[in-house]
């Protein structure tokens, strides 16, 4: 019997459309993490750890989107939208300052009230010059 190649033939192209959207996504979601895998093994030796390796056994030599595949038939991975993600970010940072409020008297940046105490602070600050 001859052995089947892992790639995009196996697993099968149906099954993995069953994990997304839409063939599209299925190959940004594919490609993104296999640049990922492709960055862990460039980074392995000089020992940083951003990326995170293989969830599935690999053999040697093989393709990263071959890896990605796997991953992605073997649900390792979520597909989730973009809007989905950063919407909770979002939410979360708006949280984060909300309490945090600064009047106008202590803020640095703030404009003055009304124009005459511009012309008159100008006008103190050219005396004091002269």
């Amino acid at each position: 019997m001859t052995e089947q190649y892992e790639g995009i033939t196996n697993p099968a192209l149906d099954s993995l459309l069953e994990k997304v959207d839409s063939k599209y996504a299925l190959v940004l979601f594919a490609a993104q993490r296999a640049r990922q895998i492709n960055a862990y093994y460039s980074q392995l030796h000089e020992g940083l750890f951003e990326y995170v390796g293989p969830l599935v056994d690999t053999k040697l030599n093989e393709k990263p989107l071959s890896i990605a595949l796997r991953e992605i038939n073997d649900d390792q991975l979520e597909y989730k939208h973009a809007s989905e993600v950063q919407q909770p970010a979002e939410e979360e940072e708006l949280d984060d300052f909300s309490a945090f409020e600064i009047s106008d008297d202590e803020d640095p940046f703030a404009l003055p009230a009304d124009e005459d105490e511009v012309i008159h602070s100008e006008s103190e600050d050219n005396e004091d010059n002269k």
